[in-house]
């Protein structure tokens, strides 16, 4: 059987993890992306145990294990510090493994420096893709292949040359990433920790290690841009460690928080992956695990599949994925309806049930895309 042409548009965590499942299963593909650089922005990620064990199967765990820090609990405060819940990681994923938390920049060398065979492309951008597979190039380069994948996030080029009707839908949330340095005011940043505010206001810290902290702030807005003034004031009264850590993000990375909710993912020879094909909302974490469990099952389908059989397998591929994406979606909806809940309500609810709530959540993660 002839080896399968693919384009994977776009070097994100969706991309480069689907061209390291095609090397570990022996195939290639060519990889493109629109950027001159790659794409690092969002400071970092906490990756839930279904994510780190999807990077476990793509052989990497021995260096992840070396550049992640493990997250072994998560707390849910009130803006005040007060504990509404502490949970051990191990409640909630079970013998799914650990979770951990990373730079965005770390991921991204890790699963540059994984690929052998493969050649990313620069500052390529796609044009336009024919129903037969011939792909145009922003340079006017032509090119045929067997399957297109769309893996190019959430304002995906591909999705819109060929999936004319699926656009982002904007939350109603607007956020802010940074990376900061643990300070004396900061030393109790420990673990995954959220601290709750009235009408939405979330601040999360996760320790990256090296005395480094992610940390996420947002907000409910009406607006995908940025409200006028100094954002950091929406996070007065917050408690400590907040207020040291804001004094750190003049530059932090703003982004409107968008779904993508769409039917279809697939075409006779062109299929979206990651946020390219299902956006969501950051309250699990499961935009990173889900592209790349995207990319394992997509791999192990592509193994066995020939240029005759491209569609069937397309097919195949969305049926396989559809449901566990949809309760991802679903399930986020549920959190961020608790998290906008009046805070006395909300308070109460996550005191007494915020556990039983979030193993709820992933129970059907347990088991392997």
């Amino acid at each position: 059987m002839a080896e399968l042409r693919v384009l994977i548009v776009g070097a994100g965590i969706a991309g480069l993890s689907l061209a390291r499942a095609l090397e570990g299963n022996g195939m290639s593909a060519d990889v493109v992306e629109r950027d001159s650089e790659l794409r690092t922005a969002g400071a970092g990620l906490y990756l839930p145990a279904n994510a780190v064990r999807a990077l476990n199967r793509l052989g990497l765990g021995d260096d992840l294990a070396r550049r992640a820090r493990p997250v072994t609990r998560q707390r849910m405060l009130d803006h005040r510090g007060r504990v509404l819940a502490e949970i051990p990681i191990r409640r909630i994923w079970g013998e799914v493994g650990d979770c951990i938390a990373i730079s965005r920049s770390e991921l991204h060398a890790m699963l540059c420096s994984s690929l052998v065979a493969t050649q990313i492309r620069l500052g390529t951008a796609v044009t336009d893709i024919s129903a037969e597979g011939a792909v145009t190039f922003s340079g006017g380069e032509q090119q045929t292949y067997d399957l297109v994948v769309g893996a190019d996030g959430v304002n995906s080029a591909v999705r819109r040359t060929v999936f004319c009707d699926a656009a982002p839908r904007f939350l109603g949330q607007i956020c802010w990433r940074f990376i900061a340095q643990q300070t004396p005011d900061s030393a109790d940043a420990t673990d995954w920790t959220v601290r709750l505010g009235s009408r939405g206001r979330t601040f999360l810290t996760v320790p990256l290690g090296n005395n480094w902290i992610y940390c996420y702030a947002d907000i409910n807005s009406a607006y995908p841009v940025p409200p006028a003034g100094d954002w950091r004031s929406h996070f007065a009264g917050f408690a400590d460690p907040v207020p040291a850590l804001l004094e750190q993000a003049e530059d932090a990375h703003f982004a409107p928080l968008t779904e993508i909710n769409v039917p279809d993912w697939v075409r006779p020879r062109v299929v979206l992956v990651g946020d390219a094909a299902h956006a969501c909302s950051p309250s699990m974490a499961q935009g990173g695990a889900m592209a790349l469990e995207d990319a394992l099952v997509l791999a192990d389908l592509l193994s066995t599949t020939s240029s005759e059989s491209v569609s069937q397998a397309m097919a195949a591929y969305q049926a396989r994925r559809r449901a566990r994406i949809q309760w991802v979606l679903e399930q986020n909806h549920r959190r961020d309806k608790t998290r906008n809940l009046p805070s006395p309500l909300r308070n109460l609810a996550l005191r007494f049930g915020g556990e039983r709530l979030v193993r709820a959540n992933h129970a059907p993660l347990h088991d392997a895309p």
